[in-house]
């Protein structure tokens, strides 16, 4: 069904349209969410946050994007606000003291997306926001920083320790296999 039907029943308050639009971008929302979450609970809680938004908010949906990235952004948004109390208790590396993943040449491309999503939801919560919000959502780190209310330097410093910590899981991952 075209987006522009589902908005315009959803907004009557329709709620078979609102099923029909909770329908069509749940699933692809909710990976979104498991990126940002430590567990699964956590992803639900975001979702049905982000959701109840999106219903409260449709009205102000001006075609100025596709509705599914408008729907994205409040999905992290929420998911942001569930997390921003965490994003302080972590100790800051330097990021001069940190060496580019590169030069390992380390290669994720054997992992599933499963395993790959595991081994970032395993990143403390600072580490594991930063890289999805940078590496994977594609943001800048003044953008990131932006968003955050934290400091470009903690951004980066933040990225590169979700880096390190990844190819460290890599590594011991590729020892448990071959080793």
């Amino acid at each position: 069904m075209p987006d522009e039907l589902l908005i315009d029943g959803c907004l009557r308050g329709d709620r078979e349209m609102q099923k029909a639009l909770y329908d069509k971008y749940s699933s692809s929302m909710y990976a979104v969410a498991l990126r940002y979450s430590k567990s699964v609970p956590e992803a639900e809680d975001t979702l049905q946050e982000a959701f109840v938004k999106i219903f409260q908010s449709l009205a102000t949906f001006r075609n100025e994007s596709a509705l599914k990235f408008w729907i994205k952004r409040i999905v992290i948004n929420s998911a942001l606000n569930q997390q921003r109390n965490k994003l302080y208790m972590y100790p800051m590396v330097d990021v001069n003291d940190l060496y580019d993943w590169a030069e390992e040449g380390n290669a994720v491309s054997n992992y599933s997306y499963s395993e790959l999503l595991s081994m970032i939801r395993e990143l403390p919560d600072g580490c594991r926001i930063i890289f999805n919000l940078y590496a994977i959502e594609g943001y800048k780190h003044h953008e990131v920083a932006s968003l955050l209310n934290i400091s470009e330097g903690t951004s980066k410093s933040q990225y590169a320790r979700a880096k390190m910590l990844l190819q460290a899981k890599v590594k011991e991952n590729n020892l448990i296999n071959y080793g």
